[in-house]
């Protein structure tokens, strides 16, 4: 059972183009994420030097602890998901988390050094973001109208992303101005998560928009929700999805088209080899230096924060089920352009440029094609199963990727990722259902 992407016929005809506007709870999001990931990406950019270089943590022990730190991750997004949906919890839930991160800036800058402490302060820092990122997405799918999610997801993403390109900046040039001085980067980094944290409380609203009830984009929520794996015409009213909502941990919509976009998620993201390896295999291929580095993921971010907004809008225009597919067509040229004879500058801002049209065209584009077919009262757990699927499989990516590039080379290794991506993007086009389009059909 899900929520309805068609309106009334007597409900009062909605703007188009330019005129419609982004509801204000989602800019609030958006203003929170930025400043947040302002304060986690100031860490996650330094943290290498700091423990590698600074503490004398080998490779391994780096890459054990952000394993660890990563995996726990996933399983917390649906404790968080299944906490929100009770009740309708979702600021109490994920303001929670923003705060358990903010406050694992502090147990970095007070562990002096201690590798147990970090250990514990990158921890509560992985287990914040995994308890937020369900319930914020939820409550963006519960106050924008069904047709305009792309369009929300998009601009959200935007002002993450651009958080997300600050926060390293912001932090490399502390280093340089306080003379490699890693304690002031967390101290500031600790400031602006207690400032996201402010942000949250004064500017989201505590109550969610219900079934009926005006949104803050100004126009009704559909009361009736239409299955379309059913026969047509086949409705069931939202109030009735919302009385069985209630359930365990794992109590997520029955719907066919939901587990089809579950399962789909999963294929895609085990062929998804993860950004860091592509990294190495352009610095591997350009001879790049190791001052450079760093810089990489910045330019395919600047590529992400430019076409999320415009990827989120033609995803509303076409039906969200095109820009997902074409999103993974563009890694997979990705895949090939580091495979292909092509200059080393060619291969590497076409890798990069690639790498943001896959993220601007997959992140919130994927959230807002579930969000539509989750039943009232599920929308953060709903998501957070697609999420945690997701993750999950491309640690599974990561780890297969890894050990194949380790026994056979990267060339082996990465012919394998294309042909497993080109697998799962020809399961996926028949697997993801049609979605929603502002007119009410489907594509």
């Amino acid at each position: 059972m899900y929520l309805a992407t068609t309106g009334r016929r007597d409900a009062p005809p909605r703007p188009t183009g330019a005129r419609r506007r982004v509801p204000g709870t989602v800019l609030a999001l958006g203003a929170v994420s930025l400043v947040t990931d302002v304060s986690s990406e100031m860490v996650t950019a330094v943290l290498p030097l700091y423990l590698v270089l600074g503490l004398g943590l080998s490779p391994l022990q780096f890459g054990l602890l952000d394993g660890l730190t990563t995996g726990a991750t996933a399983l917390v997004r649906l404790l968080g998901g299944a906490g929100a949906d009770r009740g309708g919890r979702h600021k109490q839930v994920a303001g929670l988390g923003y705060a358990l991160s903010a406050c694992s800036r502090l147990g970095l800058l007070l562990a002096g050094g201690a590798t147990g402490w970090i250990a514990g302060a990158l921890a509560a820092d992985r287990l914040g973001k995994g308890v937020r990122t369900a319930p914020r997405d939820a409550l963006i799918t519960l106050h924008s109208p069904p047709e305009d999610l792309g369009r929300a997801f998009g601009v959200h993403r935007a002002m993450d992303t651009t958080g997300a390109l600050l926060g390293p900046l912001a932090a490399f040039a502390l280093l340089w101005a306080t003379a490699d001085a890693y304690d002031a980067v967390f101290a500031v980094s600790a400031c602006a998560g207690a400032f996201g944290v402010l942000l949250w409380l004064l500017l989201v609203p505590g109550r969610n928009a219900g079934p009926g009830r005006l949104r803050d984009s100004g126009r009704p929520r559909a009361p009736e929700a239409q299955d379309p794996d059913g026969p047509p015409g086949a409705r069931r009213e939202a109030p009735a999805a919302a009385a069985r909502a209630g359930g365990g941990l794992l109590a997520v919509p029955r719907s066919p088209a939901y587990r089809r976009i579950v399962l789909a998620a999963v294929l895609l993201g085990a062929a998804t080899v993860g950004d860091s390896f592509l990294y190495l295999l352009l610095q591997r291929r350009l001879d790049l230096d190791a001052t450079w580095f760093p810089f990489l993921p910045l330019a395919a971010a600047a590529v992400y924060l430019l076409l999320a907004v415009p990827a989120g809008r033609l995803a509303d225009r076409l039906g969200r089920r095109r820009p997902l597919l074409y999103g993974h067509g563009a890694l997979l040229l990705a895949y090939g352009l580091l495979l292909a004879p092509v200059p080393g500058p060619a291969a590497l801002a076409g890798v990069l440029g690639l790498l943001g049209v896959f993220y601007a065209a997959t992140d919130g584009v994927l959230m807002a094609l579930t969000g539509p077919f989750l039943a009232e009262g599920r929308q953060a757990g709903g998501l957070a199963v697609v999420q945690t699927a997701q993750a999950l499989a491309r640690l599974g990516a990561a780890v297969g990727f890894g050990a194949l590039w380790t026994a056979s080379g990267p060339e082996t290794a990465l012919v394998t990722a294309l042909l497993a991506l080109a697998a799962a993007l020809g399961c996926a086009a028949r697997l993801l259902p049609p979605g929603p389009t502002p007119e009410g059909t489907t594509t």
